[in-house]
């Protein structure tokens, strides 16, 4: 390996040391939100209530050196809510734009499906192209600007379903879920003791890794890990099996398969390896590919779900050598 990437692979593994002193027991859901930071991408992260989502982003902030905002997505927030709006001011004769929370870093959409979809189109602007148009008026947002939005996987009502084009822009869909009884054993006895989660980040005991400026270097340095050819036409080809797929409606467009690229090569670099694998094609498939598919309604029916289906195209399409 080139020494850029053992500087970036040192920084990868301390990131999550750091964070996992906070996050008990969610390994594989910390490298997911530290690949779509890594790759300038956006997460839907998915769990019942109490699984410490909103920790996860809390605590990314704070050892990545970015600038943290939470917004609580409710039926009755405006857009102006999250993107702000421009208030006369009569001692100037002349509009101030008052700044939202859209402006920041690290944006938590906390339940982003509970707003309506006037409300969601709020961020499509901002997701796509990292600026937000207030009166006319183009804003540049930070180029680490991420969102992360959770949703709860089992409580419907008085919510508003994501809409296909809004999923297609989050890279991954991070499943927390619930910890073993090891970890959460652990949890209920530092929860009795100075040493809870919580109290962690708050003592300021959770160091930076770099600052926020050092991101965009960092990306960089993941454009040196190596992906074959015959590798990314097995990217494009799991992809396009998707449309192929019969219990499939919908499957991925072109920007799934450039997500599935580029979670692929940061996988590789978090795992120590200047190279990408088909392996790593097939780890980062599911939360990739998952909340793009749409099942036809008989297959619903019957039971079958995105991730069976997702891992019987995996199955089907030929991995090179």
């Amino acid at each position: 390996m080139t020494d850029n990437l053992v500087h970036l692979k040192d920084v990868l593994v301390r990131a999550k040391a750091e964070i996992c002193k906070v996050i008990i027991g969610q390994e594989w859901v910390v490298e997911q939100a530290l690949i779509v930071v890594y790759t300038g991408s956006h997460a839907l992260i998915e769990g019942v209530p109490g699984v410490a989502k909103t920790l996860l982003v809390r605590t990314m902030a704070q050892v990545l050196g970015c600038d943290f905002s939470r917004i609580q997505f409710t039926p009755d927030l405006m857009p102006a809510d999250v993107t702000g709006t421009g208030v006369f001011n009569l001692q100037r004769n002349e509009f101030a734009l008052i700044r939202g929370p859209i402006f920041t870093q690290f944006l938590l959409a906390d339940e982003i499906n509970r707003a309506p979809a006037k409300t969601q189109s709020a961020l499509l602007q901002a997701m796509q192209e990292r600026a937000v148009t207030i009166d006319r008026e183009t804003h540049a947002l930070s180029p680490n600007f991420t969102v992360f939005a959770t949703q709860n996987p089992i409580e419907y009502e008085g919510t508003y379903p994501l809409p296909e084009a809004q999923k297609d822009r989050f890279m991954l869909k991070i499943v927390m879920d619930c910890p073993e009884r090891e970890e959460e054993l652990v949890l209920a006895k530092r929860t009795l003791g100075a040493d809870a989660p919580e109290a962690i980040l708050a003592r300021g005991d959770v160091q930076p890794v770099l600052r926020s400026e050092s991101l965009i270097e960092l990306r960089r340095e993941l454009e040196r890990v190596v992906v074959r050819d015959e590798l990314v036409g097995y990217v494009v080809d799991v992809v396009r099996a998707t449309r192929q797929q019969e219990a499939v409606l919908a499957g991925g467009g072109p920007r799934a398969t450039q997500s599935l690229l580029l979670a692929s090569r940061a996988h590789a670099a978090i795992s120590g390896r200047d190279f990408v694998t088909p392996d790593d094609v097939k780890r980062m498939a599911r939360p990739v590919l998952e909340h793009r598919l749409v099942l036809r309604p008989e297959f619903e029916v019957e039971g079958s779900t995105t991730s069976e289906v997702t891992e019987r195209i995996l199955e089907g399409v030929a991995v090179p050598r």
